[in-house]
């Protein structure tokens, strides 16, 4: 096999509960993806809070860092609790928006329809590649194939110096090391990314059912993305997976798409969106997408992070922070900073002004 090579986005550091502060013009709830605002916008003023999915911990710093200069009136709060945690907030009402890394399955819609008494907006404002990261002394990058990924992640693949991983490493020389799978112990949307990648291209050798939660029994595990990288860091032979942005200096596995090794990088997670179908059966305000994990030329395993919100909430005041929040998001300039500080794909300006359509109509009840 060949090996396909993206240029990679350095990685921010990472950081706690973001406070945000919400800038006139980039909160502009008529703003439009370039960033310039309409006749339509407000002064905003109040406090927001909402969470979830800790991939977009960096992301979200950055957009902290576009607002906060220009608007002190207005704080927003996002917790990195986990996308899981995330949406079970959401439901329940305790956040009126969340990042989510995977998209609200039918159950969860229904909920939250319910609580919200409206329709959910559902859109991909964060795509990532999702990194296989390891750490031995010595090697930055080694080819995997999805078989191998899957046999390593189950625990069958024991060794570092295993056959199957040398015959697609010639001239590595591996170490007669024991592998330490390290995984999510919370609900995660880049396990349930991760583990879904695994099932729909090899369902032969991973053949457990796609969800949040870690299917295998026996191996370390920590909390949220920050967790997961600090534990893989802290031993060797260590292997994890999380959000690229995070992983630091950490080694990383290309992956094999048909005859070649591909890279992790931005634009090759992108591709695999550009690719995919919007999700059939789902609401005019919802964009989920069911993502072709085996295109030539991209990087299989990536992760879209959803924002989430109600079409309607029951006061003025955060229906305007929110549509504020999330066109800013939308803007050129937030998805600029989102790239420059945590290395995502910016979403195309095309699918931002489908997105804008529903973000620009969310209200205030009665």
């Amino acid at each position: 096999m060949k090996i396909s090579r993206f240029p990679r986005v350095g990685s921010a550091v990472m950081v706690g509960a973001l406070a945000l502060s919400l800038a006139a013009c980039g909160s502009d709830p008529g703003a439009d993806p370039s960033g310039e605002a309409s006749e339509s916008g407000m002064d905003l003023s109040g406090e927001l809070s909402g969470g979830g999915a800790s991939s977009q911990e960096n992301a979200m710093e950055a957009w902290r860092a576009g607002f906060q200069s220009d608007n002190p009136d207005v704080t927003v709060n996002y917790d990195p609790t986990g996308s899981g945690t995330g949406r079970e907030n959401f439901i329940r009402g305790a956040f009126p928006f969340i990042g989510s890394d995977a998209a609200l399955d039918e159950e969860e819609m229904a909920a939250a329809e319910e609580q919200c008494g409206s329709d959910i907006i559902e859109y991909p404002g964060y795509i990532s590649p999702v990194a296989v990261a390891f750490n031995l002394e010595g090697i930055d990058s080694v080819n995997m194939s999805p078989e191998t990924i899957a046999e390593v992640f189950k625990g069958d693949i024991t060794k570092w110096n295993d056959e199957a991983i040398a015959a697609d490493n010639e001239g590595v020389e591996l170490p007669d090391l024991d592998i330490t799978v390290v995984h999510r112990s919370d609900p995660s949307g880049t396990t349930e990314n991760f583990v879904e990648y695994m099932s729909t291209v090899v369902p032969d050798v991973w053949d457990f059912e796609v969800e949040d939660v870690w299917p295998v029994d026996g191996q370390e595990s920590a909390q949220g993305t920050s967790g997961v990288v600090s534990t893989v860091n802290a031993g060797e032979g260590t292997i994890g997976y999380a959000d690229a942005s995070q992983i630091g200096d950490l080694g990383t596995v290309a992956v094999g798409v048909g005859d070649e090794f591909v890279e992790y990088s931005p634009e090759a997670a992108a591709a695999v969106v550009s690719e995919s179908p919007r999700t059939e059966g789902t609401a005019d305000t919802v964009w989920a997408y069911d993502l072709a994990r085996d295109i030539p030329g991209t990087y299989p395993i990536v992760l879209v992070s959803y924002h989430i919100a109600c079409t309607t909430y029951e006061d003025q005041e955060t229906a305007d922070l929110v549509k504020g929040l999330y066109s800013y998001i939308l803007s050129d300039e937030g998805q600029e900073q989102g790239t420059d500080a945590a290395g995502s794909a910016p979403v195309s300006k095309e699918l931002r002004t489908e997105y804008l359509t529903a973000v620009e109509a969310i209200s205030a009840a009665g």
